[in-house]
């Protein structure tokens, strides 16, 4: 007997007689692949999309300081012949004693300040660097502060004092610096010592004029010129940012052994690169979280589907056998059946994850981001599937049974599984319980990026828990399901009596019977809503705490930032209300005051109308409700909202007095005001990160002698924000910066909160979907299909279509209700505990969990009308059976 024909043969009839039972492998095995790639090909993307963004972000990638007694020619050649340098400037920079200038009839002067000497074509080679609000691109220019602290404009006159010589220059254009602090950075030194801020007072002049009137005066004095190099570098990168961080780094060690000690590197892209790896590992963890259980259950669908026509299997392999069929041939058919479903099912998967790849559903418009890996991986998946739901039963069955025992088609098996005679779920869910406890507590690191190192590690074993309250409650769902089967026949036959009339006892009967079937069918539609309602909740509250952080991160709708110094009263908030489309505008204060000796940025408020023009949650407080807090700042006056840190630094109880430093408007000394601690504040709009206050303006101003604002927070309703904006700028004028939530938008899109989940929920969701409907409606439909005869039998003994309905639809009711309601409670938990463990992924983390009833309403309707297309199309199919073809079933 030759393999190839008769392995032809066998696919052809198996196409032609079981066509449900080799569709449904494959169908199983195309999703598991489809889903499995898809993930990596999001995960591949939005590595390579993290890596884009953050050297796309840098203004200057190299800023290489030349050591005093160096040659900074030397170190300018070097550094633009160090391999992957495209471009290298020199920069010089001095400090001065200060500024003065006389403008509006009156003398302005500075304290000590910073003068930069800048190529001719430094604008050109670092765009990003320096931006134009005011004047010429070129000549002298004053940064945005030093223009509004001497209050000078373009034309007028300011002496630098060098060692008490003063120098006068024109200015042409008024700058701001987008990424001062970087550009300011102490080359060389650790994060801990760098600036607190850059300089207030700067200006920037051709390299000509600075090497002409600057540089001799200033070598003359006590601080000589820094001289730098910046430089431009290839970022033909690695996509993986951790690997990207790893190559820049490496080189930016070999340019300073290469220098040999004449300079040193101020990494500006490693550095962004460094932060961007954390955020590619929390993109792993995404994907392990959220995405691989979709592909696991993907897979148990597949085994489940094949575990289904177990019988059929068995008696088709028995009848092989005794028509002569060795054990070896019939093993080579199983393997001709799973090569096949996973050929076409691998086919097919991949097929599908390429087009989601390569169009907006997928998150992708550009080009395909699967690479050769996933493509390996999944091709393998296939075949393990294959192999586990075909040939693996097929050679348990050859080796563990006779033929004779083979036709058996219904084995009653009343004794509980092993597992559930050792309670293994109740062990697993303890297990889960604990792991949990230990990786949600306070403190606990989910992803540990030590600084400057190129490896990073991520604690796995917080997947433990969820993995594990996964596979406990699958087990626990299975051991209800069972019980309530087998023990609930009185409460069964009581509900099921609507459904089969007098024929309640014996469809509760015959599920009885088939508890192990319905169980298993139950146990993966509570899988497959588990992981729809988890999955769909969790990027719901990732997308609104998203919405959150852009709020915080801009202010409100439209933020109006005042350059420091300038003094503009809370009136401007009338003239900006004018503005069309325009619904509030708030004035907040922002002021410096010492706690101690620890100086922290100071909010000032008002309590009464701060909550229009911007969106204030009670879990950015701590001590009371948003509206409770901001009713004790205006009774109070002096009270004080401050930060978790400060409260445990200095051991505040609630109305201790606390004595702040804050600068008086008119005398510009530092004078002690008195305030009240009445609660804690963890996060408010525009402030920073680490401690700060919140306090009432009126207060504040009182106590100073100065209602200066530093911000207007503008409320557009979420509409025109652009047009807003650009209306907005019209008014307040080029020193005043406005920004714009969208703008906070793309700029938090670059770090993680953004790893941007777009693409990934419309694949999870998609499938999750898919997958719910094929737990229900394809496991149903081929648990039918296997009990065709039993079902015609009673048909050729004359079971009326209401009669056999009454057996469908308590199956599918049973199969319904129990697997939404265990889907349900268990998506709920995963959800929490999901949110829960990863808290680092939230910025800030969410008070609560956001649940899409929309889409779970829909997978539920699609669940349950497809339910209804299989049991109304196998009532049709009964009516047309006759018994001269049951020897057929």
């Amino acid at each position: 007997m030759h393999r190839s024909p008769i392995s032809t043969l066998w696919l052809h009839g198996l196409v032609r007689q079981r066509p449900g039972r080799l569709l449904g492998v494959t169908v199983g095995i195309a999703l598991a692949v489809a889903l499995l790639a898809s993930l990596g090909s999001f995960l591949v993307m939005s590595k390579a999309t993290m890596t884009d963004r953050a050297t796309s972000s840098v203004a200057v990638d190299w800023q290489v300081q030349a050591a005093p007694e160096a040659s900074s020619a030397a170190v300018e050649k070097a550094v633009g012949a160090q391999p992957g340098t495209v471009k290298a400037l020199p920069v010089s920079f001095a400090t001065v004693d200060g500024f003065s200038a006389n403008t509006g009839g009156s003398q302005q002067k500075t304290g000590a300040g910073q003068v930069i000497g800048l190529p001719t074509d430094y604008r050109s080679t670092f765009p990003a660097s320096l931006r134009t609000l005011v004047g010429s691109d070129a000549g002298v220019l004053l940064s945005q502060q030093t223009a509004a602290n001497l209050r000078a404009a373009v034309g007028d006159t300011v002496t630098i004092l060098i060692a008490g010589t003063p120098v006068n220059v024109t200015v042409n254009g008024v700058v701001d610096l987008p990424q001062a602090d970087s550009f300011f950075q102490k080359v060389g030194a650790p994060p801990q010592s760098q600036p607190v801020a850059p300089p207030d007072n700067v200006i920037l002049l051709p390299a000509s004029v600075f090497d002409k009137i600057i540089g001799p005066a200033v070598a003359s004095g006590n601080n000589p010129v820094i001289h730098q190099v910046h430089a431009i570098r290839s970022h033909e990168l690695p996509p993986d940012p951790s690997v990207a961080y790893a190559q820049e780094a490496g080189a930016a060690r070999n340019m300073e052994v290469t220098l040999a000690g004449a300079g040193q590197v101020g990494d500006n892209l490693g550095a962004t690169l460094d932060a961007a790896r954390q955020d590619s590992l929390y993109a792993q963890i995404l994907f392990l979280f959220l995405g691989l259980p979709g592909a696991v259950l993907a897979s148990l669908l597949t085994v489940s589907v094949a575990r289904a026509g177990a019988t059929r299997r068995r008696q088709d392999q028995a009848l092989l056998r005794t028509r002569g069929a060795t054990r070896k041939q019939v093993l080579w058919l199983a393997f001709a059946e799973a090569g096949t479903a996973a050929g076409v099912g691998a086919t097919l998967g991949l097929g599908i994850a390429w087009l989601l790849s390569t169009t907006p559903l997928g998150g992708n418009t550009s080009s395909p981001s699967m690479t050769f890996g996933w493509v390996l991986g999944a091709a393998a998946l296939a075949v393990l599937l294959a192999g586990l739901s075909i040939v693996l039963p097929a050679r348990r069955d050859l080796t563990d049974q006779a033929i004779t025992a083979s036709r058996m088609s219904v084995r009653r098996q009343d004794r509980a599984p092993l597992w559930a005679r050792w309670g293994l779920d109740f062990l697993v869910l303890a297990v889960s319980g604990a792991v949990f406890w230990v990786t949600s507590r306070s403190g606990y690191t989910l992803v540990l990026v030590p600084e400057g190192v190129p490896t990073l590690s991520v604690s796995y074993w917080a997947f433990a828990g969820p993995a594990l309250l996964w596979l406990g409650c699958a087990l626990l769902t299975w051991r209800l399901t069972d019980l309530l089967l087998r023990r609930g026949t009185r409460i069964l036959t009581t509900l099921a009596r609507p459904l089969a009339g007098t024929l309640a006892g014996p469809v509760v009967a015959t599920l009885r019977r088939q508890r192990r079937l319905v169980a298993g069918t139950v146990v993966m539609l509570t899988l497959a809503v588990a992981f729809a309602a988890s999955t769909a909740s969790f990027n719901a509250t990732y997308r609104h705490q998203a919405e959150v952080d852009a709020v915080l991160t801009n202010g409100a709708d439209v933020a109006v930032t005042e350059s420091p110094g300038a003094a503009v009263g809370p009136d401007q908030a009338q003239k900006i209300a004018e503005v069309p489309g325009v619904r509030a505008v708030e004035p907040l204060q922002h002021r410096y005051a010492y706690v101690g000796a620890d100086l922290q940025d100071l909010y000032g408020v008002r309590p009464g109308t701060v909550a229009k023009a911007t969106a204030l949650q009670d879990a950015y407080f701590r001590g009371g409700t948003t509206n409770q807090l901001m009713a004790t700042l205006a009774a109070r006056p002096d009270s004080i909202l401050v930060s978790e840190e400060t409260v445990k630094d200095f051991q505040l109880q609630p109305g201790d007095q606390l004595s702040l430093r804050l600068q008086d408007g008119r005398t510009k000394a530092y004078t002690n005001v008195l305030f009240h601690y009445a609660g804690i504040v963890r996060e408010f709009p525009t402030a920073p990160r680490d401690s700060f206050l919140v306090a009432n303006a009126d207060y504040v101003a009182q106590q100073t002698g100065s209602d200066a604002v530093g911000a207007f927070l503008v409320n557009t309703g979420g509409t025109n924000t652009g047009a807003v904006a650009a209306g907005v700028s019209g008014v307040v004028g080029p020193t005043a910066k406005v920004s714009e939530i969208g703008t906070s938008r793309a700029a938090i899109g670059s770090s993680l909160t953004s790893v941007d989940l777009a693409g990934l929920t419309r694949i999870e969701l998609g499938f999750a979907g898919l997958l719910a409907a094929a737990a229900s409606g394809l496991l149903l439909a081929l648990g039918f299909a296997e009990r065709r005869r039993t079902f015609a039998i009673a048909v050729a003994l004359g079971a009326r279509p209401g009669q056999l309905a009454g057996f469908l639809v308590a199956e599918a009711t049973v199969v319904l209700v129990a697997g939404i309601t265990f889907g349900a409670a268990i998506g709920s938990l995963l959800t929490g505990m999901l949110v829960k463990v990863l808290t680092g992924v939230f910025d800030p983390p969410p008070a609560a969990v956001s649940v899409p009833w929309g889409y779970l309403a829909a997978v539920a309707a699609v669940v349950l009308g497809l339910v209804l297309v299989v049991v109304a199309g196998m009532m049709r199919r009964l009516r047309t059976v006759d018994v001269t073809a049951l020897r057929e079933l």
